[in-house]
């Protein structure tokens, strides 16, 4: 009775401070570890209170999970290809295949070790040889680097897809529109096109009056500005030309927000903001709405699916890119592998 009262606080502990911190601001970079340490707290309560059947679907879960780490890299880097032959050879379009081969090379040297760790049963001083064995150290090092990024990259991953599913509110005042490159200079590619019919859908089902601000200004390859095509798409797509606000000097995902409050305070129609962009760059976008003050709601257009991973591993790598968080990942990186180096070696 003590164990199940006691993994019942820490689950509902967990699961409070993440939505609180949720609800209070969905920006923030903490509340991915948050929503991780909420649906871990679970599985201890699962084993108090169902007893054998919550301990059969605990080691199911774990099981299964497992399974999933295997399969992931083969996943990536066969996505990479794809990705390569559809988007072309761009640095930016090879990220899944080599976050796919980084993590098969860290699953080969645990392995490794794992193997040599059974053998080294055999020798005459086993933990001495095997933790001081070179190519030991190497596979452990490998093994803890990919390890430590990997599950930092799918704590971010799935944060990232809980603020897809999550419920939304329907009714706004404004629905600014995240611009995106055009083709030929003057026409919406998919990607694009994908944010205005998401914003399109969300005016249609919203019975309140709401205006549409499609951001974006003139690239130096286009031959009209962003917001331009998005109106000229939205027109042709029977969104009334009374209701498009256009916001046509933004050169950044900053800017196109910051502008488009300059737009809102202006008009003064209302304060209940919706921010459309591509599902996988929604909650970069929040962060940078933070900044500029604006309260919204971040709502993701469709992404083809082959697109996704890489598209994701770049949000990720800009989140890091920015000091605070740069400096919070190496700092966390240090304190592992010195922790891990100083428990294996401190015996000697």
């Amino acid at each position: 009775m003590r164990t199940l009262l006691f993994t019942f606080v820490f689950m509902a502990m967990c699961c409070g401070a993440f939505i609180y911190m949720f609800e209070k601001d969905r920006s923030r970079y903490r509340n991915c570890y948050l929503m991780i340490l909420a649906m871990l707290s679970i599985f201890p309560f699962l084993w108090a209170v169902g007893g054998d059947v919550g301990r059969i679907i605990t080691v199911i879960l774990f099981d299964a999970t497992l399974i999933a780490i295997l399969i992931v890299p083969f996943f990536l880097i066969i996505n990479g290809f794809v990705m390569i032959k559809k988007e072309g050879r761009r640095l930016a379009h090879m990220l899944s295949l080599g976050l796919g081969v980084m993590i098969l090379v860290g699953e080969i040297a645990t392995v490794s070790m794992a193997i040599r760790d059974v053998t080294s049963y055999y020798s005459e001083d086993p933990v001495r040889d095997y933790y001081l064995n070179g190519r030991t150290i190497i596979d452990l090092f490998i093994s803890l680097s990919v390890i430590y990024f990997s599950v930092s990259f799918l704590v971010f991953m799935i944060y990232v897809v809980f603020l897809q599913i999550i419920p939304k509110r329907k009714n706004f005042d404004y629905i600014i529109i995240h611009g995106a490159g055009l083709l030929d200079g003057d026409r919406v590619p998919r990607l694009l096109g994908n944010r205005i019919d998401k914003a399109i859908d969300v005016y249609r089902k919203d019975d309140t009056p709401t205006k549409i601000i499609p951001s974006g200004g003139q690239g130096s390859d286009e031959s009209i500005s962003e917001a331009e095509a998005m109106k000229r798409y939205l027109i042709e797509k029977g969104i009334p030309e009374e209701d498009i606000i256009l916001e046509d000097k933004s050169t950044t995902t900053l800017e196109n927000i910051k502008f488009s409050m300059n737009i809102i305070e202006q008009d003064n129609h209302g304060e209940d903001v919706a921010l459309v962009t591509s599902n996988y760059h929604v909650y970069r976008a929040l962060r940078y709405a933070r900044k500029c003050n604006l309260k919204c709601t971040g709502i993701g257009s469709h992404v083809a699916f082959y697109y996704w991973p890489s598209a994701l591993i770049r949000e990720y790598i800009a989140i890091h890119a920015e000091k605070k968080h740069a400096i919070m990942l190496a700092a966390g990186y240090v304190a592992m592998l010195g922790l891990t180096f100083y428990m294996i070696y401190s015996q000697f």
